[in-house]
């Protein structure tokens, strides 16, 4: 359990589930106000949660303090504040653009963690990263064009995902793993819904024909119990055991599986540089995974060889 191998693919697994939800959010959308369908998800992440802290972890309960509860606050609201950044991104800049502003988290956590952790990138962490980085400009990136206000909401949410990373890192070996993402998600739908309350139209939620339609329910249900309650569970649980940069190569590997899922269920176009920039961020993804100097020893071997 505590292997960060079994670690890594713990998080690739979940990586892959958010992969796999964005068709489904970006549907749900469509019939709810962003913010209004994150408050109800997370708040069902929340009570799910809350449910099983209190069937199979009470005796976390008796740690509760006013530390912790400051560092799942703390690590919440960069979470809350990266999804409302990237929803007001949205609305003035493209999915394409969105999508690679948001993978630059790759290479803000490194950057954040010599800082914040002292924690010094390997080499083939550093070339996991500049690979997955190009890579991700050719999945995302097929127009280029001028910067406006929206990227700038969507930097923003860069920044606040690479610091959830750095402070689950930070806090997630000092706290019980379910309580401290019970805070953590409990303040995302707190805030999400007092957002949602301030500037959406909650009438429009609070219509039951349209909450208790089968396609809402069933997005409710995949992302709230899956893509959140799930996810970071596991989050908390294992990225104590791996680093921060890998960490962050691993979900850069999200928009490749959205952008394969939009490909099969919505029949979204995939472009040769876009199949190209996947394998670039898979490889990105295997070099921060190899051993330190097993890059080199390829490359002298291949020297020989020739």
């Amino acid at each position: 359990m505590k292997n960060p191998i079994f670690a890594d693919l713990s998080l690739l697994f979940i990586t892959i589930i958010w992969g796999m939800t964005f068709v489904i959010v970006q549907d749900a959308i469509n019939f709810l106000p962003p913010i209004a369908f994150n408050g109800i998800r997370f708040l069902l992440a929340a009570i799910l949660l809350i449910i099983g802290l209190f069937i199979f972890e009470r005796k976390q309960l008796k740690e509760i303090n006013f530390k912790l509860i400051a560092s799942g606050f703390l690590i919440g609201f960069w979470l809350f504040l990266g999804y409302i950044t990237q929803t007001i991104g949205l609305l003035y800049t493209t999915t394409s653009k969105a999508g690679f502003i948001t993978g630059l988290s790759v290479i803000l956590v490194p950057l954040f963690s010599l800082f914040f952790l002292k924690q010094v990138p390997s080499k083939n962490a550093i070339l996991g990263v500049l690979t997955a980085t190009i890579g991700l400009f050719l999945l995302t990136m097929t127009d280029v064009t001028g910067l406006n206000i929206g990227d700038g909401f969507v930097f923003i949410c860069a920044i606040s995902f690479a610091f959830q990373i750095i402070l689950t890192s930070k806090f997630s070996s000092k706290y019980p793993t379910l309580l401290l993402t019970v805070i953590q998600i409990l303040t995302v739908a707190v805030l999400s819904v007092f957002f949602s309350i301030c500037f959406e139209d909650w009438q429009k939620v609070l219509n039951p024909q349209l909450l208790f339609s089968k396609d809402i329910i069933i997005a409710l249900v995949i992302t709230g119990v899956f893509a959140t309650a799930v996810a970071f569970f596991v989050q908390t649980k294992f990225q104590k055991y791996t680093s921060t940069t890998r960490v962050a190569l691993i979900f850069t590997m999200e928009p490749v599986v959205a952008a394969i899922t939009g490909f099969f269920w919505a029949h979204e176009h995939l472009s040769y540089s876009a199949l190209f920039g996947c394998m670039l961020i898979f490889m990105g993804m295997i070099f921060a995974e190899l051993p330190a100097g097993k890059i080199r020893m390829i490359r002298k071997s291949k020297s020989f060889e020739g």
